[in-house]
């Protein structure tokens, strides 16, 4: 019996994850990315394929916390300062594209498909939220996420989150049995929260992690951050607002603690998890009914919805100064609804607003749009020929024969392969930026183009040959890109890296390369010793200090790669010593003090 149980529960999982396992591989060797691939997975195994799962929704539930973690993810990677200083793009950039693209969505169901004005609003105020699940995934997936488009998009992206809490008073507001003092309490209780959150991660989260670390146990680290995650999406449903943006503000307010590291190391993996498991159910959900009863209306209002939507972005982005091919890409990048829009349909349909009928209809023109959005990217990245043209003049990598090769030729690189080049070795270098390959050619640097991260583009530059492999390139994910195939493919090769921090450090080590060097860390040690001989420290007092620092800081190091972030703390010099850092000079002799 109890044998029974078990196997109803662990069969459904063990299909779901089959489904993820066999398709997201295939999807991303077809050059389509994993995003479709789950979506793929979620149609077949759902209710209108074969029907393994006919309840999607419960999934979906659940698995909606894959992106509340995801947004808790890019919280902590934004200071309140670096947050502050992306407002004028968040109210700026956000608000104009909200409000364009809604004003578009409603005209377009009106005057082309005959809506009503209230259903007309809501069917494009929902397709104007953008999924913020498939956009960062593959701003993620593409290495693009830190970068300036990146930036914009996740400002984007945070204020159509901001948006939904807006709308949703707005369809209180227009429900039959609305009142006018319920979205009053609404608003008021959503503050509340709001501020709560707030004050909780400004005095407390640091200390309760704090507490846990004292414990020394891992799993309760562990168990705290999904606390932390768990509790501030709770607090946040609860008062009725997005449980996306109350994590993200948790996020947002651990970002400047010293357990930020472990937490994100702890989070990652659940969140990747249940990410898939998200697109998954979002394919799952997808109702064929609603597709061959009303295929005309739904291709049209996809295909009317996405090119206006569209247009409108474009429009916009040219309007805040973005150049045409950032401008194009976002506009196909976002020109799909999103997860939110299932929960603005949902109330609106539950408060009398839209027909049921309706909310079925907008939900899977949601449904699709965010499906095709991978394909579309795709699609379109095949026909872009400005990289082939911007190649114009620039040797690409093939046959290279040097005893080192040197990937990445930004400011870390030059420095490195100058050294090299003064004693006469052979170095073959290659660089992804034309322009940067173009500005170190006026200096006589000899580069060639070439992406690391792809297997056929090590063998063209002589990886198979190479003593040492030097990768200094300044994107955290590309290097362990790199790493791993050097470590797969080349394994004579001496493997030297350049490390983005000390938790890529961990990572670099664990992951069996020669030497890793933290770009920063020789650098601020060397301002450090200045600031000593500033303040009149003896040479001999400097270096011994520099030595205690380097050696602490290995220990440290050692500690951590065999247990995690928080090993090895006690090496850290936090506050003055009390003693000497090194044994202080022996006393005189007694006969010689009486003799003074």
């Amino acid at each position: 019996m109890a044998a029974a149980g078990l196997g109803s529960t662990i069969g459904p999982v063990v299909v779901l994850l089959s489904a993820g396992v066999l398709a997201v591989p295939l999807f991303r060797r077809l050059g389509l990315g994993s995003v479709l691939g789950y979506f793929a997975a979620g149609a077949l195994v759902g209710p209108s394929a074969f029907g393994l799962f006919p309840d999607p929704a419960a999934i979906l539930h659940v698995s909606e916390l894959g992106v509340v973690m995801f947004l808790f993810l890019i919280g902590l990677e934004l200071r309140p300062q670096k947050l502050w200083a992306m407002r004028g793009q968040i109210f700026g950039l956000g608000l104009a594209q909200v409000v364009a693209c809604i004003g578009l969505l409603t005209a377009v169901g009106i005057l082309m498909f005959g809506l009503k004005p209230i259903p007309a609003f809501i069917a494009g105020a929902g397709f104007v939220l953008s999924s913020t699940a498939v956009i960062m995934s593959m701003l993620q997936e593409r290495g693009e996420l830190a970068g300036p488009g990146g930036q914009k998009a996740v400002s984007i992206l945070l204020f159509e989150d901001l948006s939904i809490v807006p709308l949703l008073a707005l369809v209180a507001w227009l429900a039959p049995d609305d009142h006018g003092g319920a979205s009053w309490t609404s608003v008021g209780l959503g503050a509340a929260a709001v501020a709560a959150l707030l004050i909780a991660g400004r005095y407390l989260i640091d200390p309760f992690f704090g507490l846990l670390a004292r414990a020394r146990a891992r799993e309760v680290l562990t168990a705290g951050a999904l606390l932390v995650v768990l509790g501030a999406a709770l607090l946040m449903e609860a008062a009725g607002l997005s449980m996306a943006m109350g994590t993200f503000l948790a996020g947002v307010m651990l970002s400047g603690s010293s357990y930020r590291h472990q937490v994100e190391a702890d989070v990652e993996p659940f969140k990747g998890l249940l990410m898939g498991l998200f697109f998954l159910a979002v394919g799952m959900s997808l109702d064929v009914g609603v597709v061959v009863a009303r295929w005309p209306l739904l291709i049209g209002l996809l295909l009317a919805f996405a090119v206006v939507k569209a247009l409108g972005i474009y429009a916009v982005a040219r309007l805040f100064g973005s150049p045409h091919g950032p401008a194009f890409r976002r506009a196909l990048m976002f020109a799909q609804g999103g997860e939110f829009a299932f929960v603005l349909y949902t109330a609106a349909a539950g408060g009398g607003v839209i027909p049921p009928g309706d909310a079925a209809l907008f939900s899977t023109v949601i449904i699709l749009s965010m499906a095709l959005t991978p394909l579309v990217l795709a699609i379109a990245g095949r026909f872009r020929r400005e990289e082939k043209k911007s190649l114009d003049g620039i040797e690409e990598a093939r046959d290279l024969r040097g005893r080192v090769l040197l990937i990445g030729f930004g400011r870390f690189g030059q420095i490195a392969a100058q050294l090299l080049l003064t004693r006469g070795v052979d170095v073959s270098m290659i660089e992804n930026d034309p322009d940067r390959i173009r500005e170190a050619g006026r200096f006589g640097f000899r580069i060639f183009y070439g992406d690391g991260t792809r297997l056929d583009t090590l063998h063209h530059s002589g990886a198979a040959e190479a003593e040492v492999i030097m990768v200094c390139v300044d994107d955290r994910k590309a290097a362990n890109r790199i790493v791993e195939l050097v470590k797969a493919h080349f394994p004579l090769a001496r493997l030297l890296v350049r490390s983005y921090d000390r938790i890529h450090s961990i990572e670099l080590i664990r992951a069996g390369v020669d030497i890793e060097v933290r770009e920063t860390f020789d650098a601020a040690l060397r301002l450090g010793a200045e600031g000593l001989r500033a303040l009149g420290c003896s040479e001999e007092r400097t270096a011994e200090a520099l030595a205690t620092i380097r050696r602490l800081d290995a220990e440290r190091l050692t500690a951590q790669v065999q247990g995690d972030v928080m090993a090895g703390r006690e090496q850290m010099p936090t506050r003055p010593v009390p003693e000497p850092l090194t044994p202080p000079l022996a006393p005189p002799p007694r006969a010689a003090v009486e003799e003074g």
